[in-house]
Protein backbone atom coordinates (compact mmCIF):
# COMPACT_ATOMS: atom_id res chain seq x y z
CA UNK A 1 0.00 0.00 0.00
CA UNK A 2 1.44 3.40 -1.13
CA UNK A 3 0.09 6.65 0.39
CA UNK A 4 1.59 10.61 -1.63
CA UNK A 5 0.24 14.02 -0.96
CA UNK A 6 -1.22 16.43 -3.92
CA UNK A 7 -1.90 19.98 -4.08
CA UNK A 8 -5.25 21.22 -5.86
CA UNK A 9 -4.33 24.61 -6.51
CA UNK A 10 -8.22 25.71 -7.41
CA UNK A 11 -7.05 29.54 -6.76
CA UNK A 12 -4.60 29.34 -9.86
CA UNK A 13 -6.70 28.45 -12.43
CA UNK A 14 -4.52 27.46 -15.57
CA UNK A 15 -7.17 27.82 -18.81
CA UNK A 16 -10.16 25.70 -19.88
CA UNK A 17 -10.85 22.37 -21.28
CA UNK A 18 -12.56 22.41 -24.67
CA UNK A 19 -15.25 19.70 -24.46
CA UNK A 20 -14.10 18.91 -28.12
CA UNK A 21 -11.06 17.21 -26.75
CA UNK A 22 -13.68 14.64 -25.56
CA UNK A 23 -14.43 13.76 -29.56
CA UNK A 24 -14.95 10.97 -31.54
CA UNK A 25 -13.93 9.29 -34.96
CA UNK A 26 -15.93 7.16 -37.40
CA UNK A 27 -14.67 5.94 -40.43
CA UNK A 28 -15.85 3.68 -43.17
CA UNK A 29 -13.84 1.27 -41.31
CA UNK A 30 -14.88 -2.52 -41.20
CA UNK A 31 -18.31 -2.69 -39.00
CA UNK A 32 -17.96 1.07 -37.77
CA UNK A 33 -20.61 2.90 -39.97
CA UNK A 34 -21.99 -0.21 -41.54
CA UNK A 35 -23.54 -2.16 -38.73
CA UNK A 36 -22.24 -0.38 -36.05
CA UNK A 37 -24.10 3.08 -36.70
CA UNK A 38 -25.82 2.41 -40.21
CA UNK A 39 -28.48 -0.51 -40.22
CA UNK A 40 -30.77 1.24 -43.06
CA UNK A 41 -34.37 1.76 -42.52
CA UNK A 42 -35.66 -1.52 -43.73
CA UNK A 43 -34.00 -3.52 -41.00
CA UNK A 44 -35.05 -5.87 -38.08
CA UNK A 45 -32.55 -3.69 -35.66
CA UNK A 46 -34.57 -0.85 -34.77
CA UNK A 47 -33.91 2.15 -36.11
CA UNK A 48 -34.62 5.65 -36.62
CA UNK A 49 -33.99 6.91 -40.48
CA UNK A 50 -30.95 3.76 -40.76
CA UNK A 51 -29.27 4.58 -37.18
CA UNK A 52 -29.54 2.24 -35.24
CA UNK A 53 -31.32 3.16 -31.92
CA UNK A 54 -29.21 1.46 -29.35
CA UNK A 55 -25.92 2.73 -30.26
CA UNK A 56 -27.38 6.18 -30.99
CA UNK A 57 -28.81 6.45 -27.47
CA UNK A 58 -25.30 4.88 -25.50
CA UNK A 59 -23.52 7.70 -27.79
CA UNK A 60 -26.03 10.48 -26.65
CA UNK A 61 -25.35 9.71 -22.68
CA UNK A 62 -21.58 10.76 -23.52
CA UNK A 63 -22.59 14.24 -24.91
CA UNK A 64 -20.39 13.29 -27.67
CA UNK A 65 -19.12 17.24 -28.80
CA UNK A 66 -17.83 16.56 -32.73
CA UNK A 67 -17.65 13.60 -34.63
CA UNK A 68 -14.95 13.23 -37.31
CA UNK A 69 -15.77 11.72 -40.72
CA UNK A 70 -15.25 9.94 -43.40
CA UNK A 71 -11.62 8.68 -42.33
CA UNK A 72 -8.99 8.26 -41.75
CA UNK A 73 -7.43 6.56 -44.75
CA UNK A 74 -10.98 6.54 -45.94
CA UNK A 75 -11.28 10.00 -46.45
CA UNK A 76 -8.28 10.44 -49.13
CA UNK A 77 -10.14 7.84 -51.49
CA UNK A 78 -13.57 9.17 -51.11
CA UNK A 79 -15.42 11.01 -53.47
CA UNK A 80 -18.48 12.85 -51.89
CA UNK A 81 -20.75 13.12 -54.84
CA UNK A 82 -21.25 8.95 -54.95
CA UNK A 83 -22.66 9.28 -51.73
CA UNK A 84 -25.57 11.62 -52.53
CA UNK A 85 -28.47 11.38 -54.26
CA UNK A 86 -31.16 8.10 -54.03
CA UNK A 87 -29.45 5.42 -52.33
CA UNK A 88 -30.31 2.42 -55.44
CA UNK A 89 -28.00 4.53 -57.79
CA UNK A 90 -25.26 5.22 -55.86
CA UNK A 91 -21.99 4.31 -56.79
CA UNK A 92 -20.38 0.77 -55.25
CA UNK A 93 -16.75 1.16 -54.55
CA UNK A 94 -13.49 -1.04 -53.04
CA UNK A 95 -12.32 0.38 -49.93
CA UNK A 96 -9.17 -0.65 -50.74
CA UNK A 97 -7.64 0.25 -47.40
CA UNK A 98 -10.06 -1.56 -45.22
CA UNK A 99 -10.44 -4.95 -46.32
CA UNK A 100 -10.88 -4.51 -49.63
CA UNK A 101 -14.53 -5.09 -49.25
CA UNK A 102 -17.45 -3.28 -51.50
CA UNK A 103 -18.20 -0.01 -50.16
CA UNK A 104 -22.20 0.90 -51.71
CA UNK A 105 -22.32 4.34 -50.40
CA UNK A 106 -25.35 4.25 -48.87
CA UNK A 107 -24.00 5.98 -45.59
CA UNK A 108 -22.89 9.75 -47.20
CA UNK A 109 -23.37 13.32 -46.18
CA UNK A 110 -26.92 13.68 -45.61
CA UNK A 111 -26.47 10.17 -43.07
CA UNK A 112 -23.62 11.56 -41.37
CA UNK A 113 -24.71 15.19 -41.13
CA UNK A 114 -28.19 14.12 -39.85
CA UNK A 115 -26.44 11.34 -37.15
CA UNK A 116 -24.62 14.46 -36.14
CA UNK A 117 -28.09 16.15 -35.61
CA UNK A 118 -29.64 13.39 -33.49
CA UNK A 119 -26.45 13.25 -31.45
CA UNK A 120 -26.74 17.14 -31.41
CA UNK A 121 -22.38 17.12 -31.66
CA UNK A 122 -20.31 19.34 -34.26
CA UNK A 123 -19.40 17.45 -37.88
CA UNK A 124 -15.87 17.46 -38.16
CA UNK A 125 -15.49 16.34 -42.52
CA UNK A 126 -12.33 15.46 -44.08
CA UNK A 127 -11.74 16.40 -47.30
CA UNK A 128 -9.65 14.31 -50.33
CA UNK A 129 -6.51 15.70 -51.19
CA UNK A 130 -4.87 12.44 -51.86
CA UNK A 131 -7.06 11.51 -54.40
CA UNK A 132 -9.24 14.35 -54.82
CA UNK A 133 -9.31 18.19 -56.56
CA UNK A 134 -9.61 21.31 -55.44
CA UNK A 135 -13.06 21.46 -57.56
CA UNK A 136 -14.27 18.55 -55.61
CA UNK A 137 -13.08 19.94 -52.50
CA UNK A 138 -14.95 23.30 -53.09
CA UNK A 139 -18.40 22.08 -54.57
CA UNK A 140 -18.20 19.67 -51.05
CA UNK A 141 -18.24 22.56 -48.98
CA UNK A 142 -20.36 24.69 -51.43
CA UNK A 143 -23.03 22.43 -51.36
CA UNK A 144 -23.01 21.64 -47.21
CA UNK A 145 -22.78 25.32 -46.33
CA UNK A 146 -24.42 27.54 -49.47
CA UNK A 147 -27.53 29.14 -48.48
CA UNK A 148 -27.96 30.99 -52.23
CA UNK A 149 -28.55 29.80 -55.78
CA UNK A 150 -25.43 27.30 -56.73
CA UNK A 151 -25.20 23.89 -59.04
CA UNK A 152 -24.15 22.81 -55.57
CA UNK A 153 -27.20 24.26 -53.51
CA UNK A 154 -29.81 22.98 -56.09
CA UNK A 155 -28.42 19.72 -55.89
CA UNK A 156 -28.44 19.52 -52.44
CA UNK A 157 -32.55 20.72 -52.35
CA UNK A 158 -33.25 18.73 -54.72
CA UNK A 159 -31.64 15.48 -52.55
CA UNK A 160 -34.24 16.68 -49.56
CA UNK A 161 -32.35 19.06 -48.27
CA UNK A 162 -33.37 22.69 -48.48
CA UNK A 163 -31.36 24.62 -45.81
CA UNK A 164 -27.55 24.32 -45.53
CA UNK A 165 -25.91 22.85 -42.34
CA UNK A 166 -24.07 24.47 -40.42
CA UNK A 167 -20.28 23.19 -40.68
CA UNK A 168 -17.23 24.38 -38.51
CA UNK A 169 -14.48 21.65 -38.50
CA UNK A 170 -12.92 20.65 -41.73
CA UNK A 171 -9.81 18.92 -42.68
CA UNK A 172 -7.78 19.44 -45.67
CA UNK A 173 -6.70 15.85 -46.27
CA UNK A 174 -5.48 13.19 -43.79
CA UNK A 175 -2.17 11.67 -42.76
CA UNK A 176 -1.07 13.20 -46.60
CA UNK A 177 2.69 11.67 -45.19
CA UNK A 178 1.52 8.25 -45.85
CA UNK A 179 -1.58 7.10 -46.88
CA UNK A 180 -3.37 10.51 -48.44
CA UNK A 181 -0.62 10.81 -50.61
CA UNK A 182 3.24 9.88 -49.77
CA UNK A 183 3.87 13.59 -49.79
CA UNK A 184 6.95 15.40 -48.15
CA UNK A 185 5.86 18.34 -45.60
CA UNK A 186 7.59 21.02 -48.13
CA UNK A 187 4.54 19.75 -50.85
CA UNK A 188 1.99 19.20 -48.45
CA UNK A 189 2.64 22.54 -47.54
CA UNK A 190 2.11 24.38 -50.68
CA UNK A 191 -0.99 21.77 -51.68
CA UNK A 192 -2.29 22.70 -48.00
CA UNK A 193 -2.43 26.44 -49.23
CA UNK A 194 -3.78 25.37 -52.30
CA UNK A 195 -6.78 23.57 -51.34
CA UNK A 196 -7.94 25.74 -48.47
CA UNK A 197 -8.01 28.36 -50.60
CA UNK A 198 -11.03 27.00 -51.55
CA UNK A 199 -13.16 25.92 -48.60
CA UNK A 200 -15.23 29.06 -48.39
CA UNK A 201 -17.04 30.85 -45.87
CA UNK A 202 -20.47 31.24 -47.23
CA UNK A 203 -23.14 33.40 -45.31
CA UNK A 204 -22.64 33.26 -41.72
CA UNK A 205 -20.89 29.51 -42.06
CA UNK A 206 -17.09 30.46 -40.56
CA UNK A 207 -14.61 27.17 -41.42
CA UNK A 208 -11.85 25.84 -38.82
CA UNK A 209 -9.42 24.54 -41.13
CA UNK A 210 -7.17 21.54 -40.46
CA UNK A 211 -4.39 21.20 -41.72
CA UNK A 212 -2.73 17.60 -41.66
CA UNK A 213 -0.38 17.42 -38.96
CA UNK A 214 3.10 15.27 -37.98
CA UNK A 215 2.44 11.55 -37.33
CA UNK A 216 4.02 11.05 -33.64
CA UNK A 217 7.02 12.20 -33.36
CA UNK A 218 7.95 13.53 -36.96
CA UNK A 219 9.16 17.26 -35.75
CA UNK A 220 10.38 18.55 -38.84
CA UNK A 221 6.34 18.12 -40.42
CA UNK A 222 5.03 20.54 -38.03
CA UNK A 223 8.22 22.38 -38.58
CA UNK A 224 7.34 23.04 -42.13
CA UNK A 225 3.98 23.26 -41.79
CA UNK A 226 4.16 26.12 -39.12
CA UNK A 227 6.73 27.94 -41.08
CA UNK A 228 4.98 27.35 -44.30
CA UNK A 229 1.16 27.71 -43.83
CA UNK A 230 0.84 28.67 -40.23
CA UNK A 231 -1.50 31.73 -41.35
CA UNK A 232 -3.80 30.10 -43.00
CA UNK A 233 -4.61 27.32 -40.84
CA UNK A 234 -6.80 26.88 -38.00
CA UNK A 235 -5.07 23.91 -36.39
CA UNK A 236 -2.82 20.64 -37.09
CA UNK A 237 -3.61 17.15 -36.69
CA UNK A 238 -1.38 14.81 -34.55
CA UNK A 239 -2.19 11.32 -34.96
CA UNK A 240 -0.47 8.95 -32.20
CA UNK A 241 -1.76 5.20 -31.23
CA UNK A 242 -0.67 3.21 -28.56
CA UNK A 243 0.76 -0.21 -29.66
CA UNK A 244 2.37 -2.28 -26.67
CA UNK A 245 4.28 -4.57 -29.09
CA UNK A 246 5.31 -3.68 -32.61
CA UNK A 247 3.61 -2.85 -35.38
CA UNK A 248 4.10 -6.19 -37.30
CA UNK A 249 3.03 -7.98 -33.55
CA UNK A 250 1.15 -5.64 -31.75
CA UNK A 251 -0.18 -7.79 -28.98
CA UNK A 252 -3.43 -9.21 -27.91
CA UNK A 253 -5.97 -7.20 -26.85
CA UNK A 254 -7.29 -9.48 -23.87
CA UNK A 255 -4.54 -12.10 -23.59
CA UNK A 256 -1.36 -10.22 -21.76
CA UNK A 257 1.06 -10.21 -19.35
CA UNK A 258 1.71 -8.23 -16.64
CA UNK A 259 5.05 -6.47 -18.52
CA UNK A 260 2.89 -5.97 -21.46
CA UNK A 261 0.51 -3.98 -19.20
CA UNK A 262 2.77 -2.08 -18.39
CA UNK A 263 4.68 -1.33 -21.41
CA UNK A 264 0.91 -0.25 -22.37
CA UNK A 265 1.34 2.80 -20.09
CA UNK A 266 4.20 3.79 -20.29
CA UNK A 267 3.60 4.37 -24.33
CA UNK A 268 0.02 5.87 -23.43
CA UNK A 269 2.56 8.41 -21.18
CA UNK A 270 4.40 9.42 -24.12
CA UNK A 271 1.33 11.30 -25.55
CA UNK A 272 2.99 14.20 -22.85
CA UNK A 273 6.50 14.34 -24.60
CA UNK A 274 4.94 14.11 -28.42
CA UNK A 275 2.40 17.05 -27.43
CA UNK A 276 4.88 19.05 -25.40
CA UNK A 277 7.37 19.17 -28.19
CA UNK A 278 5.41 20.18 -31.16
CA UNK A 279 3.58 22.40 -28.81
CA UNK A 280 7.23 23.95 -28.30
CA UNK A 281 7.91 24.12 -32.25
CA UNK A 282 4.19 25.94 -32.09
CA UNK A 283 4.77 28.36 -29.63
CA UNK A 284 7.72 29.37 -31.48
CA UNK A 285 5.74 30.52 -34.43
CA UNK A 286 2.04 31.38 -32.92
CA UNK A 287 2.73 32.48 -29.24
CA UNK A 288 -0.67 33.60 -29.03
CA UNK A 289 -2.11 29.91 -29.62
CA UNK A 290 -4.06 30.85 -32.31
CA UNK A 291 -3.51 27.81 -33.80
CA UNK A 292 -4.97 24.88 -31.89
CA UNK A 293 -3.75 21.41 -31.51
CA UNK A 294 -6.15 18.81 -32.82
CA UNK A 295 -5.22 15.12 -31.73
CA UNK A 296 -7.74 13.88 -34.52
CA UNK A 297 -6.60 10.05 -33.86
CA UNK A 298 -5.13 8.33 -30.52
CA UNK A 299 -5.65 5.03 -29.17
CA UNK A 300 -4.79 1.57 -28.47
CA UNK A 301 -3.92 -0.32 -31.32
CA UNK A 302 -3.64 -4.75 -30.90
CA UNK A 303 -3.75 -7.32 -33.04
CA UNK A 304 -7.88 -7.93 -34.34
CA UNK A 305 -9.65 -10.41 -32.44
CA UNK A 306 -8.81 -14.00 -33.74
CA UNK A 307 -10.97 -15.23 -36.68
CA UNK A 308 -11.96 -11.54 -37.51
CA UNK A 309 -11.11 -9.86 -40.91
CA UNK A 310 -7.05 -8.25 -40.35
CA UNK A 311 -8.35 -5.08 -42.57
CA UNK A 312 -11.47 -4.61 -40.09
CA UNK A 313 -9.34 -3.80 -36.98
CA UNK A 314 -11.66 -5.47 -34.48
CA UNK A 315 -10.73 -5.55 -30.87
CA UNK A 316 -11.72 -5.79 -27.28
CA UNK A 317 -11.44 -3.08 -24.66
CA UNK A 318 -10.29 -4.17 -21.02
CA UNK A 319 -9.69 -2.19 -18.06
CA UNK A 320 -6.43 -1.71 -19.70
CA UNK A 321 -8.00 0.73 -22.24
CA UNK A 322 -9.66 2.75 -19.66
CA UNK A 323 -6.43 3.32 -18.17
CA UNK A 324 -4.95 4.38 -21.26
CA UNK A 325 -8.13 6.66 -21.77
CA UNK A 326 -7.98 8.38 -18.37
CA UNK A 327 -4.50 8.68 -18.80
CA UNK A 328 -4.85 10.57 -22.33
CA UNK A 329 -7.01 12.72 -21.57
CA UNK A 330 -5.23 13.77 -18.19
CA UNK A 331 -2.23 14.70 -20.52
CA UNK A 332 -4.75 16.47 -22.88
CA UNK A 333 -6.00 18.11 -19.33
CA UNK A 334 -2.45 19.56 -19.15
CA UNK A 335 -2.01 21.13 -22.53
CA UNK A 336 -5.23 22.53 -22.64
CA UNK A 337 -3.94 25.59 -23.81
CA UNK A 338 -2.92 24.53 -27.32
CA UNK A 339 -5.37 21.09 -27.27
CA UNK A 340 -8.58 22.07 -28.85
CA UNK A 341 -9.89 18.96 -30.26
CA UNK A 342 -9.36 15.22 -30.12
CA UNK A 343 -11.07 12.11 -31.74
CA UNK A 344 -10.84 8.35 -30.01
CA UNK A 345 -10.01 6.31 -32.72
CA UNK A 346 -12.92 4.81 -33.04
CA UNK A 347 -16.44 4.71 -32.30
CA UNK A 348 -18.18 1.83 -32.75
CA UNK A 349 -16.53 -1.73 -33.39
CA UNK A 350 -13.36 -0.29 -34.57
CA UNK A 351 -9.71 -0.45 -32.24
CA UNK A 352 -10.39 1.23 -29.30
CA UNK A 353 -13.94 1.89 -29.51
CA UNK A 354 -17.06 2.88 -27.40
CA UNK A 355 -19.47 0.34 -28.35
CA UNK A 356 -19.08 -3.26 -29.81
CA UNK A 357 -22.11 -5.11 -32.11
CA UNK A 358 -22.85 -8.10 -32.92
CA UNK A 359 -25.73 -8.62 -34.98
CA UNK A 360 -28.56 -7.33 -32.83
CA UNK A 361 -26.88 -7.34 -29.42
CA UNK A 362 -24.60 -4.27 -28.49
CA UNK A 363 -22.48 -3.73 -25.16
CA UNK A 364 -20.56 -0.47 -24.26
CA UNK A 365 -16.66 -0.82 -23.32
CA UNK A 366 -14.79 0.09 -20.61
CA UNK A 367 -13.30 2.80 -22.68
CA UNK A 368 -17.12 3.94 -22.89
CA UNK A 369 -17.50 4.13 -19.13
CA UNK A 370 -14.31 6.44 -19.01
CA UNK A 371 -15.83 9.48 -21.02
CA UNK A 372 -19.16 8.98 -19.25
CA UNK A 373 -17.52 9.24 -16.11
CA UNK A 374 -14.98 12.40 -17.61
CA UNK A 375 -17.90 14.01 -19.45
CA UNK A 376 -17.91 16.71 -15.94
CA UNK A 377 -14.73 17.64 -17.45
CA UNK A 378 -15.84 18.96 -20.71
CA UNK A 379 -15.76 22.92 -20.76
CA UNK A 380 -14.62 23.06 -17.13
CA UNK A 381 -11.82 25.38 -15.82
CA UNK A 382 -8.11 23.39 -15.32
CA UNK A 383 -6.71 23.28 -12.22
CA UNK A 384 -2.84 22.79 -11.45
CA UNK A 385 -1.97 19.79 -9.08
CA UNK A 386 1.12 19.26 -7.74
CA UNK A 387 2.05 15.52 -6.35
CA UNK A 388 4.52 15.12 -3.52
CA UNK A 389 6.54 12.01 -2.78
CA UNK A 390 5.34 10.58 -5.66
CA UNK A 391 4.46 6.96 -5.25
CA UNK A 392 5.90 4.22 -7.85
CA UNK A 393 4.50 1.47 -9.75
CA UNK A 394 7.56 -0.65 -10.65
CA UNK A 395 8.15 -3.57 -12.78
CA UNK A 396 11.73 -4.53 -14.31
CA UNK A 397 13.61 -2.39 -13.29
CA UNK A 398 11.27 0.12 -14.60
CA UNK A 399 8.98 2.84 -12.79
CA UNK A 400 5.91 4.74 -13.53
CA UNK A 401 4.05 7.05 -11.41
CA UNK A 402 1.27 4.52 -9.90
CA UNK A 403 -1.36 8.00 -9.71
CA UNK A 404 -2.23 10.27 -12.19
CA UNK A 405 -4.68 12.95 -11.48
CA UNK A 406 -6.47 16.12 -12.92
CA UNK A 407 -8.91 18.04 -11.00
CA UNK A 408 -11.64 20.93 -13.02
CA UNK A 409 -14.04 22.97 -11.78
CA UNK A 410 -16.85 23.75 -13.92
CA UNK A 411 -19.32 27.07 -14.09
CA UNK A 412 -21.58 25.93 -10.95
CA UNK A 413 -18.46 25.73 -8.64
CA UNK A 414 -18.63 21.98 -8.33
CA UNK A 415 -14.69 20.43 -8.29
CA UNK A 416 -14.38 17.33 -10.12
CA UNK A 417 -10.87 15.15 -9.37
CA UNK A 418 -10.27 12.36 -11.47
CA UNK A 419 -7.56 9.45 -10.10
CA UNK A 420 -5.92 6.41 -12.34
CA UNK A 421 -4.67 4.30 -10.18
CA UNK A 422 -2.05 2.44 -12.51
CA UNK A 423 -0.87 -0.11 -10.49
CA UNK A 424 -2.41 -4.09 -11.05
CA UNK A 425 -2.04 -5.34 -7.50
CA UNK A 426 -1.93 -1.83 -4.60
CA UNK A 427 -3.83 0.34 -3.14
CA UNK A 428 -3.35 3.99 -3.76
CA UNK A 429 -3.64 6.59 -0.92
CA UNK A 430 -3.65 10.21 -1.21
CA UNK A 431 -4.21 13.44 0.57
CA UNK A 432 -4.78 16.52 -0.91
CA UNK A 433 -4.87 19.72 -0.16
CA UNK A 434 -7.31 22.11 -2.04
CA UNK A 435 -5.88 25.20 -1.99
CA UNK A 436 -8.28 28.32 -2.54
CA UNK A 437 -11.28 26.35 -1.03
CA UNK A 438 -13.27 28.12 1.46
CA UNK A 439 -16.44 26.76 3.07
CA UNK A 440 -17.62 23.54 3.83
CA UNK A 441 -17.46 20.99 1.47
CA UNK A 442 -18.50 17.30 0.95
CA UNK A 443 -17.45 14.66 -1.29
CA UNK A 444 -19.10 12.00 -3.62
CA UNK A 445 -17.48 9.27 -6.17
CA UNK A 446 -17.82 6.75 -8.62
CA UNK A 447 -15.46 4.59 -10.02
CA UNK A 448 -14.24 2.31 -12.71
CA UNK A 449 -12.30 -1.11 -11.27
CA UNK A 450 -12.19 -4.65 -11.77
CA UNK A 451 -10.71 -8.08 -10.38
CA UNK A 452 -8.36 -8.83 -13.03
CA UNK A 453 -6.48 -6.89 -16.12
CA UNK A 454 -8.08 -7.98 -18.61
CA UNK A 455 -11.54 -7.95 -17.15
CA UNK A 456 -13.93 -6.80 -20.05
CA UNK A 457 -17.56 -6.79 -21.03
CA UNK A 458 -19.18 -9.67 -23.63
CA UNK A 459 -21.87 -10.29 -25.15
CA UNK A 460 -22.91 -12.46 -22.42
CA UNK A 461 -21.76 -10.89 -19.95
CA UNK A 462 -22.41 -7.12 -20.87
CA UNK A 463 -22.26 -5.49 -17.78
CA UNK A 464 -19.42 -7.29 -16.33
CA UNK A 465 -16.98 -3.59 -16.34
CA UNK A 466 -19.09 -0.79 -15.42
CA UNK A 467 -18.85 2.56 -12.69
CA UNK A 468 -20.20 2.04 -9.15
CA UNK A 469 -20.36 4.29 -6.32
CA UNK A 470 -17.36 4.79 -4.66
CA UNK A 471 -17.33 5.53 -1.12
CA UNK A 472 -13.51 5.51 -0.32
CA UNK A 473 -13.11 9.44 0.05
CA UNK A 474 -13.75 11.79 3.31
CA UNK A 475 -12.80 15.18 4.11
CA UNK A 476 -11.00 15.61 7.32
CA UNK A 477 -9.69 19.04 8.64
CA UNK A 478 -9.54 20.59 5.24
CA UNK A 479 -7.53 17.74 3.63
CA UNK A 480 -9.42 15.35 1.01
CA UNK A 481 -8.58 11.81 1.92
CA UNK A 482 -8.97 9.15 -0.58
CA UNK A 483 -8.00 5.26 -1.08
CA UNK A 484 -8.47 3.85 -4.51
CA UNK A 485 -8.92 0.49 -5.49
CA UNK A 486 -5.72 -1.29 -8.28
CA UNK A 487 -5.80 -0.38 -11.77
CA UNK A 488 -8.77 1.78 -11.56
CA UNK A 489 -10.19 5.27 -12.60
CA UNK A 490 -12.19 7.26 -10.03
CA UNK A 491 -13.91 10.16 -10.52
CA UNK A 492 -14.34 12.32 -7.44
CA UNK A 493 -17.47 15.65 -7.23
CA UNK A 494 -17.04 17.64 -4.05
CA UNK A 495 -19.48 20.31 -3.70
CA UNK A 496 -20.18 22.99 -0.88
CA UNK A 497 -21.92 21.59 1.88
CA UNK A 498 -25.61 22.62 2.57
CA UNK A 499 -26.66 22.50 5.65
Amino acid sequence: MSGQTAVIHADQPAGRISRHIYGHFAEHLGRCIYEGIWVGEDSPIPNTNGIRNDVLEALKKLKIPVLRWPGGCFADEYHWKDGVGPRESRKRMVNTHWGGVVENNHFGTHEFMMLCELLDCEPYICGNVGSGSVQEMQEWVEYMTFDGESPMADWRRRNGREKPWRLKYFGVGNENWGCGGSMRPEYYADEYRRFQTYVRNFGGNRIYRIACGPNSADYRWTEVLMSEARNRMDGLSLHYYTVPGTWQKKGSATDFSEEEWFATLKKAMTMDELIGRHKTIMDRYDPDKRVGLIVDEWGTWFDVEPGTNPGFLYQQNTLRDALVAGLTFHIFHRHCERVHMANIAQTVNVLQAMVLTEGEKMLVTPTYHVFELFKVHQDAEYLPVHLEGKAAYELGGEKLPQLSISATRNDRGQLHISICNLHPREEGNISVELRGMKGRMQVSGRILAGARMNEHNTFDQPERVKPAAFDGASLVNGLLQAAVPPMSVTVLELNEWSE
